[in-house]
């Protein structure tokens, strides 16, 4: 089987991610060897993403998440892919990672891969809407938030990154009630 060739240079945490995907892909990689950006490894991101685009792909923890934010302060319109959470799990014992995903998730989140400039709101969406639309506050909030991240593909969220990911890729309202009245028909 050949590999799919990557053009983009991905973002990962550590030298098991790398692994991973490069089992699959052909890819060039960038490790940030955990949470703490060194300033050498972003201006070593921010010259990849002048030269190739850079897609940030971290794990789906508390980690990723920083790691995603220092980079997306650094380069906005960075683009991003993410798994969920139960596409990151170990078989056993061990903390979530890119280097348990198996093809199929790793495929899925390269092609759902999101970016700022495609079409990003300038209007704050409010957490009044998310709590009418019951994804923060309510009983099921949680199972509802899930739901929606893992269909929109936008990695594991509490309230206030679900709000923030939904205006920074441009996920209106609408769509989110969309997917949400889609899950109510099942």
């Amino acid at each position: 089987m050949e590999k799919a060739k990557i053009q983009e240079v991905i973002v990962v945490e550590g030298r098991s991610d790398t692994q991973n995907l490069q089992q699959y892909f052909d890819v060039y990689t960038i490790e940030t060897n955990g949470s703490a950006l060194d300033k050498r490894t972003l201006a070593e991101i921010i010259k990849a993403d002048e030269e190739r685009g850079v897609i940030v792909f971290t794990d789906p923890d508390i980690s990723g998440t920083k790691i995603r934010q220092e980079i997306t302060r650094v380069l906005p319109n960075v683009k991003h892919a993410f798994l969920n959470r139960d596409e990151a799990k170990p078989m056993h014992k061990g903390s979530l990672g890119v280097e348990h995903a198996d093809f199929s998730a790793l495929r899925r989140a390269l092609e759902d891969v999101y970016s700022t400039t495609d079409k990003a709101q300038q209007e704050k969406i409010p957490m009044s809407a998310l709590l009418h639309l019951g994804l923060v506050g309510a009983g099921e909030a949680k199972k509802r938030r899930d739901y929606l991240a893992r269909e929109l593909h936008l990695g594991h969220v509490n309230g206030k990154q679900l709000a923030k990911r939904l205006q920074l890729f441009g996920i209106s309202l609408s769509e989110v009630a969309a997917c949400l009245e889609a899950r109510e028909e099942e």
